[in-house]
C-alpha cells in the first residue's frame, strides 16, 4: 500500500482520533474523540463546550491529531498525523454539515440532530480543516525506511 493509500485507509477505517490542543499555560493536552471525516481534509466530532479540549480550541484553534489502530501488533503500528485549525461549526451551517458527514460509518456512532448542537445545549459540532497530512514510517520500511522511524508528509485529494 502506498503512502497516500495508507493515510486514507487509516482515516477511513478508524473511529477515534487523538486530538492535541494546548492549555492556556502552554501545556499540551490530548483527548481521544470519535470522529467522522468529510473526505480527507475535514474532520468532524461532537464535544461539550465545557470539555477541556473545547475550551482550549476556543483560545487556540491550532490542533494536531493522530489516527491509528490501537490494536495493532507491536512493531506493526501505522499512523496518520494531521495538522489543522479547529472551530465550532456555526449554527447556520449545522444542517448542511450534518447532512454531509457520514456518522453511521460504524455501528454505535450516534447521529446528532442540529437542535442538540445549539444553545442552550452543551454539545457542539466541531470541525478541523487539515493543512498537513503525514504518515509514520518505520525505520525498517522496505520502500521509505531510513533506519530511523520518522514522519513523511503526504498529499491527499
Amino acid at each position: 500500500m502506498g503512502s497516500e493509500e495508507l493515510a486514507k485507509h487509516l482515516i477511513d477505517s478508524n473511529r477515534y482520533m487523538v486530538l492535541g490542543t494546548v492549555d492556556p499555560d502552554g501545556r499540551p493536552r490530548v483527548s481521544p474523540v470519535y470522529f467522522a471525516p468529510d473526505g480527507y481534509s475535514l474532520m468532524y466530532w461532537v464535544s461539550s463546550v465545557e470539555s477541556h479540549h473545547s475550551r482550549n480550541i476556543a483560545e487556540r484553534p491550532e490542533v494536531s491529531m493522530v489516527v491509528f489502530d490501537s490494536a495493532a501488533e507491536i512493531g506493526r503500528g501505522q499512523a496518520v498525523y494531521l495538522i489543522a485549525r479547529a472551530e465550532v461549526v456555526p449554527d447556520e451551517e449545522l444542517e448542511s454539515c450534518l447532512d454531509t458527514v457520514t456518522w453511521t460509518r460504524f455501528p454505535g456512532l450516534r447521529q446528532f440532530d442540529a437542535a442538540e448542537l445549539r444553545e442552550p445545549e452543551l454539545w457542539r459540532l466541531y470541525r478541523a480543516q487539515v493543512s498537513e497530512h503525514s504518515i509514520h514510517v518505520p525505520g525498517r520500511d522496505p520502500e521509505y525506511g531510513t533506519g530511523t522511524d520518522r514522519r513523511m508528509t503526504v498529499t491527499l485529494d
